[in-house]
């Protein structure tokens, strides 16, 4: 059975409602294992001694989708690279209830608790519901370096886990519960994210947005 049959085994099983599919890919030639993680490259695969982790996301703009991952498995059945594709976990999206739907920290409780436990950076987004908040929001946010998305009412900020570049999970909840206690309405999601990353000589990963480093 091919890697893309396994996925597609996989989805057919999974329960009605899941947000997110979390796979570990093991490879049988463990040579072909760097190969194999730049196929999946748009997955941000996580790395053991012999497998790669990633997930399958539902929800646009958090991640690669179900049919996003079939392509990328493609590609390796394309390139020869043999592996045993199985579900490590299927999260269920996170039911609203009124703080989520009404404030920010609400908002961010709800994304973080969607993540796997060893997510190490995320590259985050707040769009506030009017441009008059947006010089009153930057000050309160300023701890977590909020960057001005140029043209919206909108900032973007970076949090690290344990260690590197970005604000802390603590401290971007303690801004954003400022934002919520002046009356500052918006949305709050978590763009990108990776897990079990280790830096070396550096300050942590780099993304690449629109041509530029974030």
């Amino acid at each position: 059975m091919g890697l893309v049959e396994d996925w597609r085994r996989i989805e057919r099983d999974l329960p009605d409602g899941w947000a997110d599919a979390r796979l570990a890919l093991e490879i049988a030639d463990r040579a072909r294992l760097d190969r194999a993680a730049a196929l999946l490259g748009p997955a941000n695969p996580g790395r053991g001694a012999d497998e790669l982790r990633f997930s399958a996301i539902r929800s646009p703009g958090t991640g690669v989708g179900p049919d996003a991952v079939k392509r990328l498995l493609g590609r390796l059945e394309k390139e020869g690279i043999a592996g045993t594709l199985r579900l490590r976990e299927a999260v269920a999206a996170p039911v609203a209830d009124d703080e989520s739907t009404t404030t920010l920290v609400g908002g961010w409780d709800a994304a973080v608790a969607t993540l796997p436990s060893d997510w190490s950076d995320l590259y985050c987004e707040l769009e506030l519901t009017s441009s008059d908040y947006l010089q009153r929001g930057a000050l309160l946010l300023a701890p977590i370096n909020p960057a001005r998305i140029a043209g919206r009412s909108m900032f973007r900020f970076r949090v690290a886990h344990r260690f590197g570049y970005g604000a802390s999970e603590p401290m971007t909840r303690r801004c954003l519960a400022r934002v919520d206690g002046e009356g500052i309405t918006g949305r709050v999601a978590i763009l990108r994210s990776l897990s079990d990353t280790h830096n070396v000589d550096t300050q942590g990963p780099v993304w690449y947005v629109e041509g530029k480093a974030v």
